[in-house]
């Protein structure tokens, strides 16, 4: 079995999120795709709580194919080896592949113990906008055959494009790029005003 760990804010999730997992699996590069929702200790500005993110992302998915972890809230699974280590422990015959975008792997070298990442999993890389895909390839030539390119489409929504529009009060805007439950669930709460 082959599972994917999509790890990311989906701050708010959006429909790029879950049909990037559906290709996966329809493509079968995967079987069946994990959501980990970063921390509430993650840096980066507008974080709402963990706990709303999860919900949302419950809204989304496709329970035949995807789950929701909620790993992160635990303060001993704060990096993306940690959380790795985690998912191998409970599926320990599957194959355990990170999914990330080209602009993740661009700054792969930085990222805590990354080389233990690429020796002992498998990347599952998306191509974002214009990112040259050879060019950031080249910078882990000793672990290419542990990083696979995803031919999925992408389209250039993004969650800060949505989070601007609901605070712009243009949330019939984001329908397109929405789940309807998330955007009702945003409105109820109040979340993203401010």
């Amino acid at each position: 079995m082959k599972i994917g760990i999509f790890g990311g804010c989906f701050n708010p999730p959006h429909n790029m999120h879950k049909r990037i997992a559906q290709d996966l699996v329809k493509q079968e590069y995967l079987d069946k795709v994990i959501f980990v929702p970063t921390g509430n200790n993650y840096n980066k500005k507008e974080l709402i709580d963990i706990d709303y993110r999860i919900d949302m992302l419950n809204f989304v998915i496709d329970r035949d194919i995807m789950d929701v972890s909620d790993i992160s809230k635990d303060v001993n699974y704060q990096y993306t080896f940690e959380v790795l280590d985690y998912f191998k422990g409970k599926y320990p015959q599957a194959e355990i592949y990170f999914i990330c975008g080209t602009d993740n792997l661009n700054e792969f070298n930085k990222w805590k113990n990354y080389e233990y990442i690429l020796t002992n999993y498998k990347l599952l890389v998306i191509g974002r906008n214009s990112d040259d895909t050879q060019q950031i390839l080249a910078k882990y030539p000793e672990y290419r055959d542990n990083i696979c390119i995803a031919n999925v489409e992408q389209n250039s929504i993004s969650s800060t494009g949505i989070r601007d529009w609901i605070k712009e009060g243009k949330t019939h805007e984001t329908l397109n790029y929405m789940n309807e439950q998330v955007l009702k669930y945003i409105e109820n709460k109040g979340l993203y005003k401010n």
